[in-house]
This record gives structure tokens, sequence and C-alpha cells, in this order.
């Protein structure tokens, strides 16, 4: 059962790094920085805060509270002059911290405490945590880069106007045990 839980959990994370990547790459950089406004937050934004919340999150995941006394969240939403390049160099070191400390759980830890703030999680509560938030901000990531390319948005899941056909392909194949996100990322990289 924890071997199944950590195996989802990563395609979890595998599959949200992705389709964030494959949408901020349909952004030119002009894109990739632009707010609807000053209280708003750009592409650019999102990849800062992301990426200050895994290194405080991950982090001696299993020993220390994951919100880190060097963080400096309030900065994380503030315009810098970064670029996007470093900020991609950013967004590379945060998943490579959450997959590092997913790697460090195992049945026999599974059970340790994890500390967010003071608050107790078990090792499912706070990977659920940050599964769901980063979902929420990548959903965001999407958002934006959609509708900033308009007509010229290449679709990261099922077309419109396709389901009526996607759903007679995945339905003409025998039934099968997977991630959701095993066929995604296969089919997008053929």
């Amino acid at each position: 059962m924890v071997e199944n839980y950590l195996d989802s959990t990563r395609k979890q994370f595998e599959y949200y790094k992705t389709i964030a990547e494959k949408a901020m790459a349909q952004v030119d950089d002009e894109g990739f920085f632009w707010q609807y406004n000053a209280e708003s937050n750009s592409i650019a934004i999102i990849v800062k805060h992301l990426w200050g919340n895994m290194m405080s999150r991950f982090t001696d995941f299993l020993t220390s509270d994951g919100e880190k006394e060097w963080r400096e969240r309030d900065e994380e939403f503030e315009w810098r002059k970064e670029s996007r390049e470093d900020l991609m160099k950013k967004w590379e070191e945060g998943w490579a911290k959450v997959f590092e400390a997913l790697d460090s759980v195992n049945h026999d830890n599974f059970a340790t405490t994890i500390y967010i703030r003071n608050m107790g999680h078990t090792v499912l509560e706070a990977m659920n945590r940050q599964t769901n938030h980063y979902a929420y901000h990548i959903g965001q990531i999407i958002y934006l880069a959609r509708m900033l390319k308009a007509n010229d948005w290449a679709s990261l899941s099922i077309p419109k106007g396709k389901s009526v056909e996607f759903n007679q392909q995945k339905f003409s194949q025998p039934k099968h045990k997977g991630h959701f996100s095993d066929d995604y990322l296969k089919k997008n990289d053929e």
C-alpha cells in the first residue's frame, strides 16, 4: 500500500510538472511575465512561489518543519528583475527537492509526523496537501497561458470537440490498470 501511494504521488507530481512546462513552452517571455494588474500573479510569479514552497516544504522533509525560517514567502509574490531562464532553473531546483524528498520516504518512515507551521500531518496528508497546492497553482499557469495564446493554444488534454473520438479510442482498448498520467504523458511525448 505504501509503495503504491508513493508511486501514485510521484506520477501525480510528474504529471503536473509536465503539463505546466508544456503550457509555459507555448508562451513567449512577454507572456511569461504578463500580469493582468499589479495585484495579480504572472506565470513568473507563480513559478517563483512554487519554487519557494517546494524548497521550504521538502528540505529535510522528514525531520524539520515545512515552513523554514529562511523562507521569504512574501517576496515570492513580488516582482524582481529575474530572467525566465533563472526562474526555470529555480523551477527545476524545486522539483528536484520534491522528488528527493519523495525518494526518502519508505515503509519504515511512512508513519513519521510531518510538521508544517507546527501543525502535525501524516506523510500522506503532507504529500496530499502539496499535490493539491501545486495542482491549484499549475491550473493558474495553464489558464494564463491559454488566455495569452487564445486561438493558437495547443491543447494539453482532450481538444475541444474531440471527446467522443477520444472516448471511442479509449474504450476500444482492453481494460488495464495504470495511472491516468501514464497515458497522457505517453500520448503527448509521441
